[in-house]
């Protein structure tokens, strides 16, 4: 059996429309965040006399070579100002042309002509443009329109920091009710990015680190020929087969998938109280690192066979991370839903390379 880990990506952006029309799914700007209004920081006199360095500069109409996320050619430029901001972060201020936003409205107007059903006119026909909008709502259309202008100028608008900037990082600061403030008086649209990006590391000056001390710390010591065996185990389990065990119980070696429950253990006849750390629903319960999980455990649930339900008493160890819980008697309940062995390669030269890249030999891996 293998296992794989699959990953969800994340939407750059998040924004959720409030509109009471369905818009069209592609105009429709998926999640956009917008930040809340933040207080004004009084700021030191020293914070006050620096000054902040703007650049000003045209984002281009044309779909970039270099970035794959510009795909949409616009109908004329954008004004981008990209200000430096504290905590390595940095504000687009975006300033959309009455050019851009006309061809957004127009396209939206499409969109909406496409899927609206509007009694006396067959679906997908052209609709007067004053019948659409009374039909949709002009709140809606105006909603829309920004949604449209958002999605398509914000590639643009960013392909200066793209390459910088930290992923899901970016918020619009401008407060959507302004843009639609904006839009409704000019035709046009400005609003404001935040975003952060990767931090810029300067060196300091050659003798710099002379004074630099550095502590570490460790838990036990331990020799560099068993750190070399512990090491050298973990990297051969990495590249076992998990398969499922079905005719034995538990052994030390296996991996089980388990449900765990526990309360109080509490004197007389009171009914204990859950432990919600303690509860864990299809954990994986690797048998090698038994202990580390909670010592002695690992004890009560040797023999377990798949479908098999254990409860047992347990008591807390005196240096328990969670200090509520140190000495406290429990009683766990235990469910093995699954279990499974490794099956393992021969510890041999023929996997060196797989163990440590560029190696022909166990011992030269080791």
């Amino acid at each position: 059996m293998e296992v794989s880990c699959i990953i969800t990506p994340q939407t750059f952006f998040q924004f959720k429309t409030t509109s009471l029309y369905p818009l069209p799914s592609s105009i429709s700007l998926p999640n956009v965040h917008f930040l809340k209004p933040i207080n004004k920081i009084k700021q030191s006199p020293l914070a006050l006399s620096r000054k902040t360095i703007e650049t000003r500069f045209i984002a281009s109409a044309a779909p970039s070579a270099v970035d794959n996320s510009v795909s949409d050619k616009l109908p004329a430029d954008l004004q981008v100002t990209e200000t430096p901001e504290p905590n390595s972060r940095v504000r687009i201020s975006v300033e959309v042309p009455s050019l851009v936003c006309e061809d957004c409205y127009r396209r939206v107007i499409k969109e909406f002509m496409k899927q609206s059903k509007i009694p006396g006119f067959r679906p997908g026909k052209n609709v007067p443009e004053n019948i659409l909008i009374s039909h949709v709502g002009k709140e809606n259309v105006k909603k829309a329109t920004i949604e449209s202008i958002l999605k398509r100028t914000l590639p643009h608008a960013m392909s200066s920091v793209s390459a910088r900037a930290l992923e899901d990082s970016m918020r619009i600061s401008t407060n959507f009710a302004d843009m639609d403030n904006i839009y409704s008086a000019m035709k046009s649209l400005k609003y404001d990015v935040i975003v952060d990006v990767a931090p810029e590391i300067k060196w300091v000056p050659e003798d710099g680190y002379k004074n630099l001390k550095i502590v570490v710390e460790i838990d036990k010591e331990i020799d560099a020929q068993t750190a070399t065996e512990q090491e050298l185990k973990r990297r051969l389990k990495a590249l076992g087969i998990l398969r499922i065990v079905t005719d034995r119980g538990l052994e030390v070696g296996d991996v089980a998938i388990l449900d765990i429950s526990a309360e109080t253990i509490e004197q007389g006849e009171s009914a204990g109280q859950k432990i919600p750390s303690a509860e864990s629903k299809g954990f994986q319960f690797d048998t090698e690192d038994g202990n580390k999980v909670l010592p002695d455990f690992l004890d009560s649930i040797i023999g377990m066979k798949r479908g098999e339900s254990r409860s047992f008493p347990y008591v807390f160890p005196d240096s328990w991370n969670q200090e509520d819980l140190r000495g406290v008697r429990a009683q766990f309940t235990v469910d093995c839903k699954e279990l499974f062995y490794r099956d393992l390669p021969e510890l041999n030269d023929t996997i060196a390379d797989k163990i440590l890249s560029g190696c022909t030999t166990i011992e030269e891996a080791s």
